[in-house]
């Protein structure tokens, strides 16, 4: 069966955007984009929420384009073209998209549905709003968090409304020169 992974940046104090959602506070650097294009190349499917695709879909088909594109922003964007795009949304239409499945109701048996199609490990980008949905359904089976060295002291937070406690099996750290430490966690079920 396949896996849903969170990958998400996060603060010391477990903060995923600042109050107003900002994010300016992600370190993000070479060392960093390449470890990133490792991690997701060997997956083939991509959720994410609303707010955060539409974010998505506003700027990787076309990065590439660019006459300054960036060698990630080229690896990105043709991963981004080709990755199958799975999005929780309850006011996205499906028409007009192409390789994107909306799940606007049902979540839970659709994700199972998914999760047992063929295919590689899920990959929840960001995606907050989202991602507690997941979490409070059970539905998490693995997180990769790059915690940034950084407290917020405010903001949204990764974990909200837990109600029973979620054990985690460490599968390994990755220290980068930026200070960003990488934690990758699977779900001890």
């Amino acid at each position: 069966m396949r896996k849903i992974i969170s990958f998400i940046h996060i603060s010391l104090d477990g903060f995923v955007a600042g109050p107003n959602g900002e994010m300016d506070w992600i370190k993000v650097d070479e060392e960093i984009f390449d470890d990133v294009a490792k991690r997701i190349s060997e997956s083939d499917t991509a959720l994410y929420g609303r707010v955060t695709y539409q974010m998505m879909e506003n700027y990787w088909p076309t990065a590439a384009d660019s006459p300054t594109a960036s060698k990630h922003d080229i690896e990105h964007s043709k991963w981004y073209k080709d990755v199958h795009k799975v999005v929780l949304s309850k006011t996205i239409k499906h028409e007009g998209l192409t390789n994107t499945t909306i799940i606007s109701d049902n979540l839970s048996d659709s994700i199972n549905e998914i999760k047992q199609q063929e295919g590689s490990d899920i990959l929840v980008f960001g995606s907050p709003t989202a991602t507690h949905s997941l979490i409070q359904l059970n539905l998490i089976d693995g997180y990769w968090l790059f915690v940034n060295p950084i407290i917020l002291g405010q903001g949204v937070p990764l974990f909200v409304d837990i109600k029973d406690k979620i054990k985690l099996q460490l599968l390994s750290t990755q220290q980068f020169t930026s200070g960003v430490t990488a934690l990758s966690y699977t779900v001890d079920r």
